[in-house]
């Protein structure tokens, strides 16, 4: 049989994991005591935590080079709101101010008692001030910005009050030249006059024109959102919810603050799952300390790599509060798998060689998981957005940490294990008891007796977990009508989730940013529920110096305008354009300004007119020349993400494709902007991680098949978590993308321990390497599972959006990795017969001349002379499978009769074979060994004629 393998680096990396584990073996205390001081020295790093936190909105959550960052530095150098007439459309940002919703409990807010209650609220804010004793005390009049030497005013107070007065109407959405879309809501019309309307919106701006101002300013929203809820308990006819332009960044920092208690909980789960799934009945063989050591050993991982970074001045976000859930998770996952090695070796070898077994056997998988975890992680760097920036650096970094501790520190745990096992000693009072007899209790065991093991294999009594997986579930799922349904499981996931790719939603609401029970939620649903028909109020910016009295250039931006306002995302009517008024108002007034001098001398009288539109007109020095001009459009029905992503997108085109050079711009944008890079980035990190994967899988994984296999159901996982994102309601945005990158990692971990099982099994039918595969890893992998859930599952319970995201992404990334692991890749795997790890002696004996026989033993690998009726030959002390415990030099004899042809049918009977070898009946002689040969197997080259 053709055997593929591609196991050189394999082999070597085998080779040195096994010389470690016998190090770390013989220098006990030392790699116990190393990681625990290293830990302790980095751990000091969080006394920098404080300077180094990172958790500004925009910083950590839109594109570092967002297009609409660079627009907006151009408004603001051009543009600048100083100036005695305040416009909020002509902000570059959102300004510093504090809102309110107010909500009629009927069908009608334009009532006089919910009027009253509106102006008394009104009154109300206007009066609160700030008491610091120390400074004179600011109140709205002193803060507020100024329109004419008057706070700027909420002016629909002004039109419903005189509606009342004289009986008439308020016509929507424009009145007395005022845009008032954005302060009346869920509007009932006659025509374009307002019958009934649901909500009315009050703002209070203020001023922040330098840092001084701007702290006060800061001060006074403080004492607002501290005053402004207790006047709200009394009203009768309407519901009120409020906003500051603090509150979204003061409610995102707050989260952080909830989630800590969380840590403590996770540690608890962890630690007791981990302690109940490794007890054993026999008080010598409990592995009580090994599983409690093993979880530390995750915490120490995060304390030393978020305290070396923390030393560094690298920036923490507060998305990197989830690390330390999943860390917690990747180190109980491995160290599952070593002690699962650990358990197949000898109980009566030396404990420096079971642990160098254990290595050898787990420390490749380990290695494997590891360095695609790692890389994942690190190729998250890459992505425009500092918040996945911050987690990828801090869990890549902290991952390393914990691969380097689980063989190090957890490897000098399972070693002084070892020690107390070998000397028989109580797993509590360490004090040494007698060997467990067969006809004692159970109960006795536990507290009395211990020390038990399968005498025939030499080897602890195994969990009955693996019985399970070896007797009933693996037989089961090899079957051929299991594979059956298996497939027809797999089309339907696949189906689902591809549907659900092609249905998945973009981008970070805001509101998500906040915790459940914050009181800024109420104020986002109002506002979705009653203001969503007319949205931003863009900035149409011309960036660079045309001849704007060149009736040419005039037709060019006239054209221009008319595409914008011809999109259907554009209400047409309520465009405003100083250039369209101008001309206007020189043909009324008969003034000619086809000339640049004339042109720019009569702006003047423009603005004594329209005095706002002084600050839509850059002028340059000596106000020679104009050097940059805005208009503005109104934009309608943004209400959803879809709609802003193809509305910026839409708007940027027709910008881009003008004559002029133009430029569209809103504060809003800047958040919009992730929508243009989150799919891409997400299918460059995706895409990078899973080639590199593939190349890890094909350096480390023996055999190339498999890795192929390994790749395609990391990308399944992939499909799957993206797929079902959707019908959780969860969207792709910068949160989601961080655990999109983790889902290459952990997919892998799953799949490549079962392949790597696999293709290392020396089983003939690939049905019994499958079983044989999950007898080894099907117990490990889920209690790995079940670990890395339980150390995510007190997230669900969190307020915030980020840290439930983070629950059910995680979720479903174990939940389909697992599934994959123990469900559908054993089936696929066996539909590939061919994919192995081929042992030493198969190997060689491929290049044989005829003549040359061998006994299937991993023991034996060294040249086979045949003589008539024997098999025979000689291991030699270079062979990589020559026994650690014989003398040196490594050279014993043996001969075997050859059973005639005819009476073999690949199972032997015990009778036919001859008895072991003295030489190999050692005590302490590696489970391998007396395994292999318990097989009483027989295998010759295709060339031997007698067999």
């Amino acid at each position: 049989m053709t055997q593929c393998q591609t196991n050189c680096i394999e082999k070597q990396l085998s080779r040195a994991f096994h010389k470690l584990g016998h190090f770390v073996g013989k220098h006990v205390w030392f790699f116990f005591t190393i990681p625990l001081i290293l830990s302790a020295g980095l751990g000091c790093g969080f006394y920098f935590l404080p300077a180094n936190e990172a958790n500004d909105i925009e910083e950590q959550f839109t594109p570092i080079n967002g297009p609409a960052k660079s627009e907006r530095e151009f408004i603001k150098n051009h543009f600048p709101t100083t100036g005695s007439e305040f416009s909020a459309q002509r902000l570059y940002t959102e300004g510093t101010f504090a809102s309110f919703i107010a909500v009629s409990k009927g069908d009608n807010i334009l009532t006089n008692i919910a009027f009253a209650e509106i102006v008394s609220l009104d009154e109300k804010v206007k009066q609160i001030s700030t008491a610091d004793p120390q400074k004179v005390p600011d109140n709205y009049s002193s803060l507020c910005v100024k329109t004419n030497n008057f706070c700027f005013s909420n002016r629909i107070l002004t039109f419903i009050n005189e509606s009342f007065v004289t009986k008439t109407k308020i016509s929507y959405p424009m009145m007395n030249r005022t845009f008032i879309g954005l302060a009346v809501g869920g509007v009932k019309l006659d025509q374009t006059f307002i019958t009934k309307a649901k909500a009315i919106r009050l703002d209070y701006y203020l001023q922040e024109d330098n840092a001084e101002i701007k702290e006060r300013s800061s001060s006074w929203l403080k004492k607002f959102l501290q005053v402004f809820p207790s006047e709200l308990k009394n009203l009768k006819s309407i519901m009120v919810s409020h906003f500051t332009s603090l509150s979204r960044q003061e409610e995102f920092e707050g989260n952080a603050k909830k989630i800590i208690p969380l840590f403590s909980i996770t540690y608890f789960l962890s630690i007791f799952f981990s302690i109940t799934s490794c007890m054993r009945f026999d008080c010598v063989r409990n592995k009580v300390w090994v599983a409690a050591l093993g979880v530390v050993s995750a915490g120490l991982a995060v304390l030393s790599g978020f305290g070396l970074l923390l030393f560094c001045g690298m920036k923490f976000a507060i998305n990197t509060a989830n690390a330390p859930f999943l860390i917690l998770g990747i180190g109980v996952d491995d160290m599952f798998i070593m002690l699962a090695s650990w358990q197949q070796t000898k109980v009566k070898d030396k404990v420096e060689d079971r642990l160098a077994d254990t290595y050898k056997e787990a420390a490749v998988s380990i290695t494997i998981t590891t360095l695609t975890d790692v890389l994942a992680f690190y190729i998250g760097i890459l992505t425009p957005f500092r918040s996945v920036q911050s987690f990828c650096v801090y869990t890549g970094t902290t991952v390393l940490f914990c691969f380097l501790y689980n063989i190090t520190f957890f490897g000098a745990v399972l070693a002084l294990n070892g020690r107390r096992e070998a000397s028989n000693r109580h797993w509590l009072t360490f004090r040494q008891v007698k060997h467990q007899k067969e006809d004692e209790s159970k109960c006795y065991a536990m507290c009395c007796v211990g020390g038990a093991y399968d005498q025939k294999s030499g080897v602890e009594s195994e969990h009955p977990a693996y019985s399970f997986f070896k007797k009933y579930y693996g037989p089961f799922l090899t079957n051929k009508w299991t594979k059956a349904i298996v497939m027809l499981l797999y089309a339907g996931y696949l189906a689902g989730s591809i549907y659900g790719c092609l249905n998945i939603k973009e981008g970070i609401d805001l509101r998500n940013l906040a915790s459940d029970d914050s009181y800024i939620i109420k104020f986002y649903d109002d506002q979705s529920d009653f203001f969503s028909k007319y949205g931003p109020r863009v900035m149409v910016s011309v960036n660079k110096s045309v001849e704007y009295w060149n009736s040419a250039v005039q037709e060019d931006i006239e054209i221009c305008l008319e595409r914008l306002e011809n999109n259907s995302y554009v209400d047409r009517n309520l465009s405003e354009s100083w250039l369209q008024i101008y001309i206007k108002t020189s043909q009324l007034m008969q003034i000619d300004i086809k000339e640049k001098k004339t042109f720019l001398g009569n702006l003047s009288k423009l603005f004594q007119i329209f005095p706002l539109f002084k600050q839509d007109i850059a002028f340059s020095k000596g106000d020679q020349s104009i050097t940059a001009s805005r208009f503005f459009i109104q934009t309608i029905n943004v209400n959803n993400s879809i709609a802003e992503k193809n509305m910026l997108i839409e708007l940027r085109k027709l910008a881009q494709d003008c004559k002029i050079p133009l430029q569209v711009y809103h504060p809003a944008f800047i958040y919009f902007d992730q929508y243009l890079v989150i799919v891409s980035n997400t299918i460059q990190n995706v895409v990078v991680a899973a080639v590199v994967m593939l190349i890890i899988a094909l350096l480390l994984i023996p055999s190339p098949i498999c890795s192929l296999w390994v790749t395609f159901a990391t990308a399944s996982v992939l499909v799957g978590v993206a797929g079902f994102m959707t019908f959780w309601d969860v969207n792709l945005d910068s949160i989601s993308m961080i655990n999109l990158v983790i889902c290459i990692g952990f997919s892998v971990d799953f799949s490549a321990h079962v392949s790597y099982a696999f293709v290392s099994s020396e089983k003939e039918c690939a049905n019994e390497r499958s079983i044989d595969a999950l007898y080894n890893l099907g117990y490990p992998i889920t209690q790995g599972a079940l670990s890395t859930i339980l150390g995510v599952v007190v997230l669900a319970a969190a307020t915030s959006y980020i840290f439930r995201t983070f629950f059910k992404i995680m979720f479903l990334v174990i939940a389909f990795g697992a599934v994959h692991g123990l469900i559908f890749l054993p089936v696929f795997l066996t539909f590939c017969a061919t994919c192995r790890k081929s042992n030493s002696v198969k190997s060689n004996m491929a290049t044989k001349s005829p003549g040359k026989q061998s006994y299937v033993n991993g023991a034996f690998s060294g040249n086979v002379t045949s003589h008539p009726g024997v098999i025979g030959g000689m291991l030699h002390e270079d062979d990589p499978d020559c026994p650690g415990f014989l003398s040196s030099p490594c050279q014993i004899p043996y001969s075997f009769p050859v059973v005639p042809s005819h009476a073999i049918a690949r199972d032997v009977a015990p009778s036919v074979l001859p008895p072991l070898p003295s030489q190999l009946n050692a005590p302490n002689m590696p489970s391998r060994y007396e395994h292999t040969y318990m097989d009483r197997k027989l295998e010759c080259s295709s060339s031997s004629p007698d067999i």
